[in-house]
């Protein structure tokens, strides 16, 4: 089936570029009028289709909308009642299933979110620094020249000088093959994936049409994105790590257990007992692995490491990897915090993720559940993912090993969510149409 991909936005399917800068703003709509002038003075700076050629021209916007944001917009309750359930509700309803909780409980979130007052989301994204500028200006301007709806929200991002993350690893490695799009996936060995896996009005992985909302123009190409603050908690990090190794390499060599990758970006699975920046330099050699040929028992790569909870490939689990594949884009925002420093200075650092797919509850809500937040899929009951689970100080993370496994105790979170959405992006087509509404 063609895909009617210049319909799509292009913040949908792209691969975050390398380097990257962006930003995230956050709107509510005060008057519904207000807000539909806004999406026409934006139409013209919303591209789709495939990135350009040129990556001084490689810069797009992309807007979103939360279903508090499309009732303020006036669109009909018909539509409205058509949208999934986990939508309608918001992810701050929805906490406690994905595991934010304690510290990172929507009660101790950063306002706006979770209040009900973010109606629109936009997020520009660019390798070119001028570029960006230029995009950000445009949408500057059509928001300022807009009275009756506000920025309520803004988050700067970007790459570090190190090209990592907070945490010391290199970020963006993997995006699926999805079919009929023309981006090639980074895994040459994992088969195509349906669109309408990540594009409503397409087949998925079961045969069938996503639900979509209705009317048609509404939710053809369009998709959902669960949009999260995470903050990072770099010197629990660093020290935890310290009090459970002896020297340098063997800390090297925990973190790259938990985390499944070395700070380069170079897999476990094919660079076991040390970091190999060659590897990872390789775009056709660091993501080419799967787990059940070259690591199926996990003494490479364990199986309750982040990558391999959150991509299991075709590792030997409870139900199919490929019913809960997601496009997942990290941006990095805030200072690192300085080499070697074991106590936290205060600074506020961590990343700015979207997870973007057709199904939001079988997608972001499966994965965060059962693979982020849970252990009985790999056989490990009780533990959960050793980076991104919410722990709490009592967590637990098993390390396969020959002649007897390692378990470590007593893991802290080394995130903590400061806020999140569940938001549409339409296509193009569907944004005219909301544009346009009339009462």
């Amino acid at each position: 089936m063609s895909i009617e991909i210049d319909d799509v936005q292009s913040g949908a399917l792209r691969p975050r570029p390398v380097p990257y800068e962006g930003k995230y703003i956050l709107l509510r709509v005060d008057d519904r009028h207000a807000g539909r002038a806004l999406l026409r003075r934006l139409l013209p700076v919303v591209s789709g289709g495939l990135p350009s050629v040129d990556r001084s021209q490689d810069a797009w916007v992309a807007v979103a909308f939360t279903y508090q944001g499309l009732k303020a917009l006036g669109v009909p309750q018909e539509s409205l009642d058509s949208f999934p359930r986990a939508f309608r509700e918001g992810m701050a309803a929805r906490a406690e299933l994905i595991g934010d909780v304690g510290e990172s409980a929507p009660a101790r979130w950063e306002a706006p979110f979770g209040t009900g007052d973010v109606h629109i989301a936009l997020s520009a994204l660019s390798s070119d620094t001028a570029q960006l500028g230029r995009e950000l200006e445009r949408a500057r301007v059509a928001y300022a020249d807009t009275p009756g709806v506000q920025v309520i929200w803004q988050q700067d991002v970007r790459q570090l000088p190190t090209g990592r993350t907070t945490f010391g690893f290199r970020d963006g490695i993997s995006h699926p093959n999805i079919e009929g799009v023309g981006l090639p996936g980074s895994n040459p060995q994992e088969a195509p994936i349906k669109a309408g896996e990540f594009i409503l009005g397409y087949p998925d992985e079961t045969g069938s049409l996503p639900p979509m909302p209705s009317p048609d123009v509404l939710g053809r190409n369009g998709t959902y994105a669960a949009v999260r603050k995470v903050h990072t908690n770099v010197a629990a990090w660093r020290r935890y790590l310290r009090a459970n190794t002896s020297s340098a390499e063997e800390e090297a060599l925990l973190a790259a257990k938990m985390v499944g990758r070395w700070p380069s970006g170079a897999p476990l699975t094919l660079a076991p007992e040390h970091d190999d920046p060659e590897l990872a330099a390789d775009p056709h050699r660091v993501n080419n692995f799967l787990y059940r040929e070259n690591d199926d028992r996990g003494f490479r790569c364990p199986a309750g490491a982040h990558i391999r909870r959150t991509n299991p490939r075709d590792a030997t689990i409870i139900g199919d990897a490929r019913m809960h594949r997601l496009i997942r884009r990290g941006t990095t925002y805030g200072p690192p915090l300085p080499e070697g420093a074991l106590e936290d200075d205060g600074a506020d650092r961590g990343l700015v993720g979207v997870f973007l797919g057709a199904h939001l509850e079988r997608q972001f809500e499966f994965i965060k559940a059962e693979w982020v937040n849970d252990g009985n899929f790999i056989g490990y009951p009780g533990e959960k993912d050793p980076v991104a689970g919410h722990h709490g100080g009592t967590g637990s993370v098993t390390i396969p090993e020959k002649p007897v496994r390692r378990r470590l105790q007593n893991l802290p979170s080394f995130v903590v969510t400061r806020g999140g959405e569940y938001c549409f992006l339409p296509g193009l087509r569907a944004l005219r149409w909301l544009a346009e509404l009339e009462d």
